[in-house]
């Protein structure tokens, strides 16, 4: 008859490995063992790697067992967050390298494809755009086009932009307002 997590005491069975008595993983690792497993193959997806997970989370918990506090968790979930960390661990030594199938390689290579097309057409689409605000910006009278390329290349404020023209305050904003609705009126 199949044993149930309820049937099993983790306390005490960790309590055993930590004071040494080697029984204690067997019968820890008899009764888990299946489990563990399938908590790692999820994880890793290859049969031989999560293998070698459960052995080596059977180590650790064989060695350390003692750090177990029962105050932090229950002992089953602590042995299973043993396993859980080694194979998400796995995952990621393996630099999330994932074996894939021809159909879907093919699928990420069109999608990579689509994407890189629309990255293109976006690239033209804006140096479209900034040789047309390149060309609109020539257009404007020098101090006009010295106080847009400050206000919104520099990020100056209206006031800083006075200073550094030397005009006053309320002329350097209608020359800003104005180069404005012309840019406007020449890039549409």
């Amino acid at each position: 008859m199949p044993h149930t997590p309820g049937d099993f005491d983790y306390e005490a069975a960790l309590a055993a490995c930590a004071a040494g008595d080697p029984q204690a993983m067997q019968r820890l690792y008899e009764h888990e063992g299946g489990r563990l497993l399938g908590v790692a193959l999820r994880i890793v997806r290859q049969r031989a790697l999560a293998e070698d997970i459960v052995h080596d989370a059977c180590v650790n918990i064989w060695t350390r067992a003692a750090s177990f506090d029962a105050s932090r968790g229950s002992a089953r979930g602590w042995i299973y967050s043993v396993v859980r960390n080694l194979a998400l661990n796995a995952v990621r030594d393996a630099g999330r390298h994932t074996d894939v199938d021809e159909t879907t390689t093919q699928a990420l290579e069109a999608d990579m494809a689509v994407q890189a097309h629309h990255e293109v057409e976006e690239r033209f689409a804006l140096n479209a755009s900034l040789g047309r605000l390149q060309h609109c910006l020539e257009g404007l009278d020098p101090a006009r086009r010295s106080c847009v390329l400050h206000a919104y290349v520099d990020g100056c404020s209206h006031g800083e932009i006075a200073q550094r023209l030397g005009a006053p305050l309320g002329t350097v904003k209608a020359w800003i307002r104005r180069s404005l609705a012309s840019l406007r009126e020449c890039m549409a």
